[in-house]
């Protein structure tokens, strides 16, 4: 207690000036849930959460003065918002919410005594609390005990308390991978019982949960407790899928192991926090999303060939479609979409190099194709490699190393980063006498192709090039058509 409290010292000043407003108004406030577990944990909380007795018009009333800035966009939900200098609070009036079952967001129910809304909270280690302005410690579900146990329970029965929010299931699943806690017995029967239950959840919410899941220092062991749960059937079912049957000569493997494995090595490759963007700054949730779901097409892929073989041929375009799929039900951003899905699409590209024999040519297209991913790229290409074979491995290392040797060469010699065709779109207007159009997008992607093929060649050889192009194109002897230039 001595030390929470004393991590607590730089906002001590600001709890005790909230907590004296509020009283002076004949109402309750507890510093709650995050910020106190953190304490406790020795770290701070970024944003400091309270409960009241007031409701959200009398929070305001009281907030708006005291405030630098103020916002009520949860007022739905009890919940206003208020800056100060470079703190940021959110107080929440009492609550005691639950779904009806049927729809997709809870229903709002306000509470009146403090020990009542810690019950309804999700988890024992978020169900603590500290009075204001007294910093009376408030623990009435043993939170404090679990805590220094390592142990996840819920304060009530956790069928209540899923059943008050079912998203509180993938919550476990994210304090597991971020606290490194375990869930007790009957939370995890409860959790696998009512797994299906998920579903009544937004996909927003769903994605929010699993994203800072995702994004936690070792996400591994949480998102074993959603498969195993059966949770991840119902939110991101690609990903239980990768269980496949061992074939009996165990000539292929686990593939979900394998995943799980591949991810772990991704996030070691990170850089700092703090890094250049080229170091691929960790937690990166794009490069996440892609090792967890880089093999997810190959379920749909996988052939036993004849003599005990096993193939997964074109898995990594079906897992493409397949991520991409995903990611859009579950509400992520387009952006986010379309690089996860195209690290996906490209995570094999590398196998080809085979003993470096790739001209420069290859090389280019294996920069341009990753584009701004080429960092992730590298990352999510090396830790596919979970071979238990220390040469091959070794191998596998030293090929790579000599294929970004390569690329930084290139690179430095083509600026292969910003590769163009020698030629603009006017100027490619000009030599053809061609109106802006499909034709000339087609006639600048044979000139980027060409660019990528043979590198700089010079301007008259890219004319000449160009002409010999549309010489073969119908539109240049279609009567009515732009006439080739001469």
């Amino acid at each position: 207690m001595r030390r929470a409290t004393a991590h607590l010292a730089p906002v001590v000043p600001l709890l005790t000036e909230l907590g004296e407003l509020f009283a002076a108004q004949g109402h309750e406030l507890a510093l709650v849930g995050g910020p106190v577990r953190d304490a406790f944990l020795g770290r701070m909380s970024p944003d400091l959460d309270f409960t009241t007795s007031a409701s959200p018009d009398q929070t305001l009333a009281i907030l708006r003065p005291w405030s630098d800035a103020h916002w009520d966009i949860g007022r739905e939900f009890g919940t206003i918002g208020a800056r100060r200098g470079d703190h940021v609070v959110e107080v929440t009036s009492y609550r005691a919410d639950a779904y009806d079952g049927q729809t997709r967001r809870p229903v709002v129910a306000f509470g009146d005594n403090l020990e009542d809304d810690l019950v309804r909270r999700d988890f024992t280690v978020n169900a603590m609390a500290m009075r204001l302005p007294s910093m009376e410690f408030v623990d009435p579900y043993a939170g404090l005990a679990d805590l220094a146990a390592r142990r996840l329970r819920t304060p009530g029965p956790p069928e209540v308390s899923f059943g008050d929010d079912p998203l509180r299931m993938m919550r476990a699943c994210r304090f597991v991978a971020q606290l490194e806690v375990d869930v007790v017995p009957e939370v995890r029967d409860a959790m696998t019982a009512m797994a299906a239950t998920i579903e009544i959840v937004s996909a927003e919410r769903v994605r929010d949960e699993l994203t800072k899941l995702l994004l936690a220092a070792s996400p591994h062991a949480g998102l074993r407790l959603l498969v195993d749960s059966g949770l991840a059937d119902h939110v991101l079912p690609e990903l239980p899928a990768l269980k496949l049957e061992i074939d009996e000569h165990h000539r292929h493997k686990d593939v979900y192991e394998h995943s799980l494995r591949v991810l772990d090595q991704a996030i070691a490759l990170e850089g700092p926090a703090d890094g250049p963007e080229s170091s691929v700054p960790g937690p990166d949730l794009v490069l996440r999303l892609a090792a967890l779901l880089h093999d997810i097409g190959k379920p749909a892929t996988r052939r036993f060939e004849p003599g005990g073989g096993v193939s997964f041929h074109h898995h990594e375009v079906v897992g493409a479609k397949l991520t991409a799929k995903r990611l859009k039900a579950l509400r992520y951003d387009k952006d986010t979409v379309k690089a996860v899905t195209r690290l996906v699409e490209l995570h094999l590209r590398f196998h080809g190099y085979g003993d470096g024999a790739w001209t420069d040519s290859a090389v280019r297209r294996y920069v341009t194709d990753a584009g701004p991913l080429l960092q992730r790229l590298h990352r999510l290409t090396r830790s596919d490699s979970t071979t238990r074979n220390a040469r091959k491995a070794a191998r596998l290392s030293q090929t790579y190393d000599a294929l970004e040797t390569r690329i930084e060469a290139l690179m430095a010699a083509e600026e292969l980063a910003k590769v163009r065709p020698e030629l603009n779109g006017n100027e490619i207007a000009e030599v053809l006498g061609i109106p802006p159009g499909p034709v000339l997008g087609r006639a600048y992607s044979f000139l980027l192709e060409l660019r990528l093929d043979q590198g700089m060649v010079g301007r008259d050889a890219a004319v000449a090039a160009l002409r010999d192009w549309w010489a073969q194109q119908p539109e240049a002897g279609t009567p009515g058509s732009p006439h080739r230039s001469t």
